[in-house]
C-alpha cells in the first residue's frame, strides 16, 4: 500500500550521511550550508583546507577533511574517514570542477593531464575507495557541465574531462545496479571559483570568441539556488529509495530575469 503524502517525513534529509567533494566554493559551498540546515551529516572535502573550513563555519556544520582528489593515497584517506566520522555513506556528491583556459592547439599535455584527473578521474579514484563504505542503495552524484554539448572556445580540455566524467558514470551505473547514479549538467552559474586559474587576457579573448558565437548570456543561476534544487532530488531520493533520477539538467529559465528584477 503506498504511504499518503502527508505521513512521510517532513524531513527527508534528516540523519543522511553525506560525503561532498568539491565544498571549498561555489555550488559545493552551497550545497554544503543547504544539507546542514536539511539535517544531513555531512563530511565536506577539498583541496583548499582554509577555505573548506569556512564551509563549515557557514554551515554552522559538518566535518572537514582537506584532501586532493588527484591523489590516490587522499581519495583513499577520504573515504575511510569519511567512514569513521558517519559509519556509512548515503550520498556520495561530487561538485568538483576546475578549468584552465587554453585554446586547442595550445593545450599541452600538463593541461589535459590535470584537467582529466581533476574533473573525471579523481571522481572515479574517490567512488572506487568508498565503494566498501557505501549504505545499500546509496546514490552517486556528479556534477557536469552544459559545456559538454556547447562548444566554447578555450575550454576544450574541460568540456572533454566532463564529457569523461559523464562515461565513467555510464560505466559505474552498468557495471553496479546497486547503487544509484546521478548525472547533473549544470548551466552557466554565478558566483564560482570555476575560473580561479583564468589568466586576465585570456579571459578577455575568451569573452569576444564566446560573444561572437552567441555563448554570452545576460542572466545566471547563484550557487545557492543551483545548491538548493539539488537539494530537492536528494530530499526526493531519500524519501523514495526505489526512484533514480539519472540524468538531470539544471539551467537558468527564461524568466529568471523577471524574478531577479521583481526581487530587488
Amino acid at each position: 500500500m503506498t504511504t499518503p503524502l502527508s505521513d512521510r517525513a517532513s524531513a527527508p534529509l534528516a540523519g543522511s550521511r553525506v560525503l561532498l567533494v568539491g565544498a571549498s566554493a561555489g555550488i559545493g559551498r552551497a550545497l554544503a550550508v543547504r544539507l546542514v540546515a536539511a539535517g544531513a551529516e555531512l563530511v565536506v572535502a577539498a583541496r583548499r583546507g582554509d577555505e573548506l573550513e569556512k564551509t563549515v563555519a557557514e554551515a554552522a556544520g559538518g566535518q572537514a577533511v582537506c584532501a586532493d582528489v588527484r591523489d590516490p593515497a587522499d581519495c583513499e584517506r577520504l573515504a575511510r574517514e569519511a567512514a569513521d566520522r558517519l559509519g556509512a555513506i548515503d550520498f556520495l556528491i561530487s561538485c568538483v570542477g576546475a578549468a584552465r583556459l587554453r585554446p586547442i592547439a595550445e593545450t599541452g599535455l600538463e593541461d589535459w593531464r590535470w584537467a582529466l584527473e581533476t574533473n573525471a578521474v579523481g571522481f572515479h579514484r574517490v567512488l572506487c575507495s568508498s565503494l566498501p563504505f557505501l549504505a545499500p542503495n546509496a546514490l552517486v552524484t556528479a556534477l557536469s557541465s552544459e559545456a559538454v554539448d556547447q562548444h566554447r572556445a578555450a575550454l576544450g580540455a574541460y568540456a572533454t574531462s566532463k564529457l569523461a566524467l559523464e562515461r565513467i558514470l555510464r560505466a559505474w551505473q552498468s557495471e553496479h545496479p546497486e547503487l544509484r547514479i546521478t548525472r547533473i549538467r549544470v548551466g552557466q552559474t554565478f558566483p564560482t571559483n570555476f575560473g580561479s586559474e583564468f589568466d586576465g587576457e585570456a579571459l578577455g579573448k575568451a569573452f569576444e570568441a564566446w560573444g561572437n558565437d552567441g555563448l554570452l548570456v545576460d542572466r545566471y543561476m547563484s550557487p545557492d539556488a543551483v545548491a538548493g534544487a539539488l537539494v530537492g532530488l536528494f530530499s526526493m531520493a531519500a524519501a523514495f529509495p526505489s526512484v533514480t533520477v539519472e540524468e538531470l539538467t539544471v539551467a537558468p529559465s527564461a524568466a529568471a530575469a523577471t524574478f531577479s528584477q521583481s526581487a530587488s
